[in-house]
C-alpha cells in the first residue's frame, strides 16, 4: 500500500526592518538589496518618533547605559519602518544585518549592511527583529492594524471585522450602487484591492500626526 506523503509547505515569517535615521536617504537602494534578497516588503511607511515612543519600543533596554543616546538617535530625525517576509525571514535578515556594532562588521562580515552603512555601534543603519516573538511585538508597535498569524478569531475577529472590513465593504457597495458598472462583481473586486486598508503604506513625507 502506497503512503500518502503529505504535500511540501513553505512556512513564511515576517519580521521588521528599520532603516534608521542617518540612512534613510540610502532607502532606494537598501529595498533593492531586499528585494534582490528574496524578501516581500509586506507593509511599509516612514515616520518620525518622539522619545517617548522610541522608549517604548526599545523598553528591553532601559536602564543600559547607552539608552538615552539610543532614544535620541532613533528620534532624531524620519525612519523607514518594513515588515518584510520571506522562510526564515528574522534569521536571514540578521544574517544580511551583521553584527550590531558596524566597526566590528566591517573586519568579520565587510560585506553586511552594517558594515556598508553604519559607523559605530549605536549609529549602526538598520534594526532587526531578534526573534519572532520579539518581531510579532515590534510589528505590531510600528504597524497596529497589521494582522499577524495565527488570525484572530472571536471577539478579536469581530473587532477587526467591524473596525476595517465592514467600514470598507460599505463604503464599496455604495460607490457600486452609485457607479451603476456593467460588470459590477469586478468593479467592486478592483475598488476592495484599490482601497485595501492592508495594503502597503508608501509614505514619503513625514506628517504631523506622525511626529506627535
Amino acid at each position: 500500500m502506497q503512503m500518502l506523503m503529505p504535500e511540501p509547505q513553505i512556512f513564511v515569517e515576517r519580521t521588521l526592518a528599520l532603516i534608521k535615521p542617518d540612512v534613510v536617504d540610502k532607502e532606494e537602494e537598501i529595498e533593492d538589496f531586499i528585494l534582490r534578497s528574496g524578501f516581500l516588503i509586506v507593509q511599509k511607511r516612514k515616520l518620525q518618533l518622539s522619545p517617548e515612543q522610541c522608549s517604548n519600543f526599545y523598553a528591553d533596554q532601559y536602564g543600559k547605559v547607552f539608552f538615552p543616546n539610543l532614544t535620541a538617535y532613533m528620534s532624531s530625525g524620519p525612519l523607514v519602518a518594513m515588515v518584510l517576509a520571506r522562510h526564515c525571514a528574522v534569521s536571514h535578515w540578521k544574517e544580511l544585518l551583521g553584527p550590531s556594532n558596524s566597526i566590528r562588521a566591517r573586519r568579520t562580515h565587510p560585506h553586511s549592511l552594517r558594515a556598508i552603512y553604519g559607523t559605530d555601534d549605536l549609529r549602526n543603519a538598520l534594526h532587526g527583529s531578534l526573534s519572532i516573538s520579539s518581531a510579532e511585538r515590534e510589528i505590531r508597535f510600528m504597524f497596529p492594524e497589521v494582522i499577524l498569524e495565527p488570525i484572530p478569531a472571536g471577539q478579536r475577529a469581530r473587532d477587526y471585522l467591524n473596525l476595517y472590513v465592514k467600514p470598507t465593504l460599505l463604503a464599496g457597495l455604495t460607490a457600486l450602487c452609485k457607479e451603476k458598472p456593467a460588470d459590477p462583481m469586478t468593479w467592486l473586486a478592483d475598488w476592495l484591492i484599490e482601497h485595501n486598508p492592508n495594503k502597503p503604506r508608501l509614505q514619503h513625507h513625514v506628517t504631523a500626526e506622525e511626529h506627535q
